[in-house]
């Protein structure tokens, strides 16, 4: 049986702890879809096509990554592709408890026995969110260090527009 993961958020924009999450469930799934969730209610830095081009960039060194998006529940998607695993990545103690919430939800939502895979960020990523990285972006600082190369040049050509 493959081992196929999800891995959903709206990497608006991708950090390095989304990377790190991604680099390291690759490693432990056959393969790992990494879906935009779209929110049609909600404007983003990036367009959809724009996240998903990026991602397709920052992870094409990954053999068994895919890049997705959808819109609607985790759980409709996940029933939908048939996935074994639902990947959440957790930076602090906040995050456990929202997790702990969406995957007992989950649990009552996935058909055919998908689990959740709780995994905990790169200590080096644990404050990093993406709200903070197009914060402190549009305000002239520097996040290299925080995102991969090409969010940054990305960044800054949006941001220069």
């Amino acid at each position: 049986m493959e081992r196929k993961a999800l891995y959903a958020g709206s990497f608006d924009p991708v950090t390095n702890g989304h990377l790190n999450i991604i680099e390291r469930a690759a490693k432990m799934y056959d393969s790992l879809t990494v879906a935009i969730a779209v929110n049609p209610q909600k404007t983003g830095f990036f367009t959809v096509e724009e996240r998903a081009e990026i991602l397709r960039e920052v992870t094409k060194h990954i053999p068994n990554v895919e890049i997705d998006c959808f819109e609607g529940l985790s759980a409709d998607y996940v029933n939908k592709h048939g996935f074994t695993a639902y990947v959440r990545g957790l930076r602090a103690v906040n995050d456990f408890e929202n997790e702990l919430q969406m995957a007992q939800m989950n649990a009552l939502l996935f058909k055919g026995g998908t689990e959740t895979a709780l995994l905990m960020t790169d200590p080096k990523n644990s404050f990093i969110s993406s709200s903070l990285i197009k914060e402190v972006a549009s305000l002239g600082g520097d996040v290299d260090d925080l995102v991969p190369p090409y969010v940054v040049e990305r960044i800054r050509e949006k941001l220069s527009k």
